[in-house]
């Protein structure tokens, strides 16, 4: 089943719109500029213009002029290929399962291992090579760490492996 560009754009619309209004109804950190509720609307505000995007279909002339480019050289058109692997509907549960992961293992190994495992399981299940999703795993969780810790300043288990900041 495909849904249409318009019908999941102006889902994400609705769902930004709902973040940033949510994000806005959240106090404010006294003696601080930035505070909680900045966050979801700076996340909020980027669903609703990626929304809109989608929604008009901006964009959507580079698919079909590199696909045809594609084909041009030589290539096979590309089509959707159903898996027959029985297990493959499956990688729903994912997210959930990693959310669960977070929640039983941040606080003894850390948020920096949690999220390195959090994320080459993520990578993997998408298709990434674990060439590729191994720098990734091991350089994100630093980066958001760094976020966290010193822009929202938000305290993240520590773990076996301290931040240097």
């Amino acid at each position: 089943m495909r849904i249409s560009d318009r019908v999941s754009g102006l889902g994400l619309v609705v769902l930004g719109g709902l973040a940033a209004w949510g994000g806005s109804r959240l106090p404010p950190v006294p003696g601080q500029q930035i505070g909680p509720n900045v966050f979801p609307m700076v996340v909020g505000i980027g669903l609703v213009l990626c929304g809109v995007m989608i929604a008009l279909r901006i964009g959507s002339s580079f698919e079909e002029e590199a696909e045809a480019d594609f084909v041009a050289h030589g290539g096979d058109a590309v089509t959707e290929k159903p898996t027959e692997n029985p297990w493959f509907g499956l990688r729903a549960l994912i997210p959930p399962l990693l959310i669960f992961f977070y929640v039983l293992a941040s606080e003894r190994i850390g948020f920096i291992l949690t999220g390195a495992i959090m994320i080459f399981v993520t990578a993997v299940a998408l298709g990434a090579k674990p060439k590729h999703a191994l720098p990734l795993a091991l350089i994100a969780p630093f980066g958001v760490h760094l976020i966290f810790y010193k822009l929202l300043r938000v305290p993240l288990p520590q773990g076996l492996i301290p931040t240097p900041w």
